[in-house]
């Protein structure tokens, strides 16, 4: 992004006003090659592929924040792969993972991967390196960096039933792999911030924190993002987390998040009224049904909607209800901006 659009997020995430509010899309490794027409894998390897496409995007959509800019990654395979975990690549679409625990008492048995030696973590920080100067030269810049969460992480390593039920049959080899994962979380995020330089934002993404009850919640979710997220002091700090749960959201102010983006299935004024007034809320467009399936009229409707709900000139910003779903068109990416323009 340009250091105008970083501005721009710093100012609606601080609670400052706006005469309409600003476009951000979360974009990754799912949405960039299929749009720009290359392949995922050359994406994903290849430093020069991976610069021009994210730098394709900015070009082609001047009005838009994309988040987190510039994001190197390998999918969902970055943090797991530092602990050995097997992962399957494909032409056209990120590597799928394979859990790597069985028993969920291994968990006691794990080691904190070090981002700077294994895995494929080394692989995207000298993505970072490389091509930062490229970025910069070209008049964008790294703010921020992003990583999969606490409990996301663990699911790869149990899968996601194996997680959910490790949770509630073994609660203390449960605490044990969130302690390692949650270190690797702020390690990985503070390697990333290194390598990029000048970050001054984090983006954590967790769905699995909203696939739990009050109880299970709070014991095994939110002391773990907190850390997370207070282990960078000033920093502008975004959760995606896009479950159909409201769980979480009376309890993300606790984090010390400026900006929350969320499902499409909860409407704007529920949102605003269980997170409070203190959060940027970032969505709410049905990301799939709407932004990548619709029309420009149903864009146009969708923004509209969002737009009645949330009335208030400040803590907003337009985007999906979610990440970018896989053959967004380009057209509704526009009739989004145009809609929050009018």
């Amino acid at each position: 992004m340009t250091p105008e659009k970083w501005k721009l997020l710093v100012h609606c995430a601080r609670g400052g006003e706006m005469e309409t509010p600003p476009v951000a899309l979360i974009v990754d490794s799912p949405w960039i090659p299929g749009h720009l027409g290359i392949s995922t894998f050359d994406y994903l390897t290849l430093p020069e592929v991976w610069f021009e496409g994210n730098l394709a995007i900015e070009r082609e959509f001047p009005d838009v924040i994309f988040l987190p800019g510039f994001w190197a990654e390998v999918g969902m395979a970055t943090e797991p792969s530092g602990f050995g975990c097997k992962f399957r690549f494909s032409v056209n679409s990120p590597p799928s993972v394979m859990p790597l625990i069985r028993d969920p008492t291994e968990a006691r048995d794990l080691e904190v991967p070090n981002p700077l030696t294994d895995g494929l973590m080394p692989l995207v920080l000298n993505f970072y390196r490389r091509m930062k100067p490229r970025i910069n030269a070209e008049g964008h810049v790294i703010k921020m960096v992003a990583a999969r969460g606490p409990l996301t992480v663990a699911s790869h390593l149990l899968g996601v039933t194996g997680f959910l039920e490790c949770m509630k049959l073994e609660g203390a080899a449960t605490h044990s792999l969130l302690r390692v994962t949650t270190t690797l979380v702020k390690d990985w995020l503070h390697a990333q911030a290194e390598a990029a330089g000048e970050v001054e934002g984090i983006l954590v993404l967790d769905d699995i924190s909203g696939m739990m009850g009050p109880k299970d919640y709070l014991e095994f979710a939110h002391p773990y993002l907190k850390e997370v997220f207070e282990a960078f002091p000033g920093a502008i700090k975004m959760l995606h987390n896009d479950t159909d749960n409201t769980v979480p959201y009376r309890h993300l102010a606790g984090l010390g998040i400026d900006l929350f983006n969320f499902t499409h299935l909860q409407s704007l004024s529920k949102v605003r009224e269980l997170v409070g007034d203190e959060i940027c809320l970032v969505g709410n467009v049905p990301p799939l049904e709407v932004l990548a399936q619709g029309s420009r009229q149903d864009v146009a409707a969708s923004a509209a909607e969002c737009l009645r709900q949330h009335p208030a000139r400040k803590r907003f910003i337009l985007s999906a209800g979610g990440g970018t779903s896989p053959g967004t068109p380009g057209d509704n990416i526009r009739a989004l901006v145009a809609a929050a323009r009018h």
